[in-house]
């Protein structure tokens, strides 16, 4: 019997953790890749290794039998070297008792997310450098192109990076690094191709000083990588992208960050956490082995950027030390695509039912804005296969019901086909659902609806088709696709590494745009939500909320931005230097930098210092920016938005307050034959993640 993608893919993790676990001491000696959290992540043939103990001057290192202990120096507490040579597969390392399994994957991947996406469509050729230089066309089926290195320095006349001369220019700027040191501003800028993505990475370093490298770091560099991560999702499938989250960034270079990005940690690019999480994963190691490991990581990114932030921060512990956020969604696959699905069938039903006010719309939707429910509507096409397909895809390899069955198909769920997997008769597990649900509760009880409304909107919603067409029938999620979905953390949980992460998380106000917007507040009350159930509290979530009007918003050019980013580094330094007991997480907030508080901001500029509250009008944060409800919790549920499948009961007259007649109590019966959700119950098949680390 062929067992689920997902069982195969949690054997596979615990057998592989099993064989390359790290080296224990022998004879004093421990062997410990550096350059990657875990050892069975390595890539492209090398990994930097330390070894430390006693009698070091004496041991022999081997890499599968060969004798490799000249790649070998000491430093002041052990030896690292630089490991080459790794076969594809299984490698041992030893020096002299001690070993340490390392498990190596190629430069184009894939390591975490399963076979490779097909078709592919590469981008290089459409790729400008921060140098204004062309990749040119891509070479074979993984889209390679040769890896550049860059030298730009920037101007004192308009702060632009130019091309470095061989003689440094009199307009060169100077810099002070977030250390106290005074360098030229001469930025390494370097480019090139892994996991079949476009990777770029800067930083300070005087090319008068030689190549950087793991001995000789970079002239310039504080220590710390600033990690972009792009936003979108719609048309994120089957293209390389031609454009990184960014690394040109005056203020965070200027103080030191190198900064890096890939095109597949775009969202726009690439919709898929765990692909993400490989592709950043492949790209940090690249820059541990060249110029050092960074002593500290920090993911920044708005929107879809904060999609995968979060994710990898919880799911793959050990690549991001800190967060900045914005925009903020816990993931794509529940918190969003739960509102835009919704919204996609209550804007449906709105188009053709009649005697609806706007404030009675409103009312069932949740939102602050009655036209936000066609505008996000719009979003949730993103699960439909026909709409999103990026440009770069041509028409005739697009999938079309009738002309082309077997055709690409455009949409979030099948770009992640190798997360849910397929069932028996080929067909995509899906881990959407809303049977149950009864749209517009609160409205009713609160009676801004009538009884006959709530009656025929339930009736008539409906749900979707393996398609996105719209059916009468609710849309009922693949049981094992839930199980996978919590198993391995695609609906964040929040006790994994996110609970021993600091998180900045910085939003604009936009609930209240004239067709609202995307980019609901609540959101971030969801991540929070979940961080209290899955540790106690969210005392290592900080929220800063500022207008929708903020011209600079979430830049380093904000100054509540980048006091944010220097409050960060304080607080990661200090969790460093605590050596007291307790858990990770208790170190990280007793550490918690007291100039770091919670605050919102008026449109005027004043600063208002207070907790964030979820509500409207209860504070005086939530009275200038309310947090409006989504169409779920207008239903029941709870704001951390973590129930896939809702538990079932029978309908009851005595959960309303609002009478029904006997025909209204028939359809009611009708709409909803297996009983209504339960909020109070656990979801169906909810349950924590069963470790870090999955792969599929």
């Amino acid at each position: 019997m062929k067992r689920p993608a997902a069982f195969v893919a949690l054997v596979f993790a615990v057998l592989t953790a099993f064989l390359v676990a790290p080296a224990s001491a022998a004879y004093g000696v421990r062997i410990e890749v550096l350059s990657s959290p875990r050892p069975d992540f390595v890539s492209d043939g090398d990994a930097l290794v330390g070894i430390t103990g006693q009698n070091l001057e004496n041991v022999v290192v081997r890499l599968n039998g060969r004798d490799i202990t000249p790649v070998f120096t000491r430093t002041a507490d052990r030896l690292i070297g630089l490991v080459r040579g790794l076969e594809i597969g299984r490698n041992t390392v030893t020096a002299g008792e001690a070993r340490l399994g390392i498990t190596n994957f190629p430069r184009s991947g894939p390591m975490l997310a399963g076979p490779h996406e097909a078709p592919y469509i590469c981008g290089t050729a459409a790729f400008t450098t921060l140098a204004k230089v062309e990749l040119g066309p891509a070479t074979g089926p993984n889209c390679f192109v040769k890896t550049r290195v860059d030298y730009l320095y920037r101007s004192k006349a308009d702060r632009s990076l130019k091309v470095l001369p061989a003689t440094k220019p009199a307009d060169l700027a100077t810099t002070t690094t977030s250390d106290g040191r005074r360098v030229p501003y001469i930025v390494r800028v370097e480019t090139g191709v892994i996991n079949r993505s476009i990777y770029e990475y800067a930083v300070l370093h005087d090319r008068a000083e030689g190549s950087p490298s793991v001995r000789r770091p970079p002239s310039g560099w504080n220590g710390r990588l600033v990690y972009t991560f792009g936003g979108g999702c719609p048309g994120g499938w089957y293209h390389q992208g031609s454009t990184t989250g960014g690394i040109n960034d005056d203020v965070l270079l200027g103080r030191g960050y190198a900064v890096a990005s890939s095109t597949l940690n775009v969202f726009g690019v690439n919709c898929n956490g765990v692909l993400a999480a490989e592709t950043m994963s492949m790209t940090r190691e690249h820059i541990a082995e060249t110029i050092g490991v960074p002593r500290k990581t920090i993911g920044w990114g708005c929107s879809g950027g904060s999609y995968q932030v979060f994710q990898i921060a919880d799911n793959y512990p050990g690549l991001l030390d800190g967060i900045m956020a914005s925009c903020v969604f816990p993931e794509v696959g529940f918190a969003t695509l739960h509102t835009i699905t919704d919204a996609l069938l209550l804007d449906h039903y709105f188009r053709s039912a009649t005697g609806w006010s706007d404030a009675a719309k409103q009312a069932v939707a949740g939102f602050g804005k009655v036209g936000a429910i066609a505008n996000l509507a719009g979003a949730g096409r993103r699960i439909d296969p026909r709409v999103y397909c990026p440009a770069q895809l041509p028409v005739a390899r697009r999938y079309h019901p009738v002309t082309n069955p077997g055709g690409a198909r455009c949409d979030v769920y099948d770009h992640q086909v190798n997360i849910w997997g397929k069932d028996a008769a080929g067909v995509l597990r899906r881990p959407l659902d809303n049977v149950g649900i009864q749209y517009g509760l609160a409205a009713l009880k609160a009676g801004k609806i009538t009884a006959a409304q709530f009656v025929d909107l339930n009736r008539a919603v409906g749900g979707f088709d393996a398609d996105a067409n719209f059916v009468p029938g609710r849309t009922m999620a693949d049981a094992d696709a839930i199980g996978t979905a919590y198993r391995t953390g695609q609906l964040i949980n929040g006790g994994g590494g996110l609970a021993s992460t600091p998180i900045i998380d910085y939003r604009q106000y936009l609930d209240e745009q004239p067709d609202g917007d995307i980019h609901l507040m609540f959101h971030s009350f969801s991540l929070r939500e979940r961080l209290v159930k899955a540790n106690g509290d969210a005392d290592n979530h900080v929220m800063l909320v500022q207008s929708g009007d903020s011209t600079a918003g979430f830049t380093t050019g904000n100054p509540v931005v980048l006091s944010a980013l220097k409050a960060l580094d304080q607080w990661m330094d200090a969790v460093d230097a605590d050596t007291g007991s307790g858990s990770a997480h208790a170190r990280l907030i007793r550490n918690r930098p007291s100039s770091l508080v919670e605050a919102c901001w008026t449109p005027q500029g004043t600063k208002i210092v207070e907790k964030q509250v979820n509500g409207i009008r209860t504070t005086r944060c939530n009275t200038l920016y309310p947090v409006w409800p989504a169409p779920r919790q207008v239903a029941g549920a709870s704001v951390a938005n973590d129930v896939i499948k809702c538990t079932l009961r029978p309908l009851s007259p005595s959960d309303y307050r609002t009478g029904f007649t006997a025909e209204q109590w028939t359809a009611l019966q009708q709409a909803f034959p297996q009983g209504v959700c339960d909020w109070t119950a656990p979801g169906a098949g909810q349950q924590r993640p069963t470790g870090t680390w999955p792969t599929f």
